[in-house]
């Protein structure tokens, strides 16, 4: 009979074992997922690794042409890849047409977006095979005639990235309304709140949908009637609805816990609010961004950080756990108003926040004090920037218009470890990263980026 002295170490040793191949299992299943535009924790942080280099020939695994134009960003859940798109099912009007035909050089010197007469849409969910790129359905949500366009350059019919659970995948058409569907592309329910958004200069609709635990979120932030409404995410069923106060903003909301208590955060124009997550009542409010917000706010520990960079830009971090207007109160820890982002959203990790400008300066802050490690860095040469940079294991992701996808270093100082160039290839949906792999959606393809 072997004593207990003998046994007790032998289990410790399988409960150890036990313990690690868990752990493991957890870390490969997690860093299979992105099932929101800004990765599982909403900060643009991926679990595990990403490729380092590649061109439109090295290191592709597969390109899948998506048809139609969408500029949401992909989500993934395991093997399965999801996106939406918006189709054409009939020429466009004369007036449309003529706009679209102009030179880009011209297009982008135009001060709004899309207000005239618009073509029939099919609005398409797909979902792709993550190891081959094979679209496994297409399912059309809808099909209309949009009220309204968006900016010739930078919009599209199907802006707003999908989110999924594993269980369901949730796509938001904003005005066309939000449908879920089972993994395998059956419908479960549809959505229509009976509302034609009225975005600024026509700019084009584009807010993601933010799904907590059984909880489907969506922000409805335009010139006409703006409202922010909950809905149960298994039946489509409305928890609560609340009307705001705000004009057009592109900024989706960032769900957060405080002293126990979950609130979800909204950046808008005229204020940043937070709302009891349960009931969506008002819990305390401040101004101070600028126009046109866009970039989504993220969270360090008890800071929230929240940003614009269009007219009177500002990026602010705002501390939890008061009520009431906060405008101009010591829960304003800090605030910066140089080198702000007008569209990408930041990368938060490690108490460090990176920021990109449009125009292609980086910056990085230590998020708690705000101090720079560097600020307002210049990248190697002359970019446009509306994809939002994402990271991965010590690597920020800066997906361009212009051809190039640099790697940089992430820390505390400005180093670019790479530059891949993909031709004739315009970056404006934010990259995904799973298991291992790097996902490009350029204007007419999706790509798989693998070193495997």
């Amino acid at each position: 009979m072997k004593s207990a002295g003998v046994v007790r170490p032998s289990i410790v040793a399988l409960a150890l074992l036990l313990l690690l191949c868990a752990v493991a299992t957890s870390l490969a299943s997690d860093a299979a997922l992105w099932p929101y535009w800004r990765g599982p924790a909403a900060d643009g942080m991926a679990v595990g690794d990403a490729p380092l280099k590649w061109n439109d020939t090295e290191n592709v695994r597969w390109k899948t042409p998506i048809p139609g134009k969408g500029n949401s960003s992909p989500v993934i859940w395991g093997e399965k890849i999801f996106l939406t798109t918006a189709i054409p099912t009939a020429a466009p009007p004369k007036s449309a047409a003529a706009a679209s035909a102009a030179p880009a050089q011209q297009q982008r010197r135009r001060p709004g977006g899309g207000a005239g007469p618009q073509p029939e849409h099919k609005f398409d969910v797909l979902c792709l095979d993550r190891k081959t790129g094979k679209v496994l359905w297409q399912k059309t949500a809808k099909v209309a005639t949009p009220h309204e366009g968006y900016h010739s350059t930078y919009g599209s019919f199907a802006s707003n990235s999908p989110v999924t659970d594993g269980k369901r995948v949730y796509a938001f058409f904003g005005s066309r309304g939000v449908y879920a569907y089972d993994m395998g592309g059956n419908l479960l329910w549809e959505k229509d709140f009976g509302v034609q958004m009225r975005i600024k200069m026509a700019f084009g609709e584009g807010v993601a949908p933010v799904l907590h635990g059984d909880r489907l979120i969506l922000n409805f932030d335009h010139e006409g009637s703006s409202f922010l409404v909950m809905l149960d995410a298994a039946s489509g069923k409305e928890i609560w609805k609340v009307d705001r106060d705000e004009i057009t903003s592109w900024a989706p909301p960032l769900v957060c816990e405080h002293e126990g208590k979950k609130q979800i955060v909204t950046a808008a124009t005229k204020k940043v609010r937070s709302y009891d997550f349960a009931n969506g009542a008002l819990l305390w409010e401040c101004s101070g961004l600028g126009s046109n917000v866009i970039p989504q706010p993220v969270i360090q520990d008890d800071l929230l950080l929240v940003m614009s960079g269009h007219r009177d830009p500002n990026l602010m971090a705002i501390r939890l756990g008061r009520e009431g207007d906060l405008t101009g109160t010591d829960a304003i820890v800090w605030t910066q108003t140089r080198g702000n982002s007008y569209t990408p959203s930041p990368v938060l990790h490690d108490n460090k926040l990176y920021v990109l400008t449009d125009n292609g300066f980086v910056s990085c802050y230590n998020a708690r004090t705000g101090e720079p490690y560097y600020q307002q860095t210049r990248l190697p040469k002359a970019y446009n920037f509306k994809s939002s940079p994402v990271g991965a294991n010590g690597k920020l992701y800066l997906a361009s218009e212009n051809d190039d996808i640099i790697v940089l270093g992430m820390g505390e100082k400005f180093e670019v470890l790479a530059t891949n160039t993909m031709p004739d290839s315009v970056f404006i949906a934010t990259p995904a990263i799973s298991g291992g792999e790097l996902f490009l959606r350029s204007q007419s393809h999706l790509y798989c980026i693998s070193e495997k």
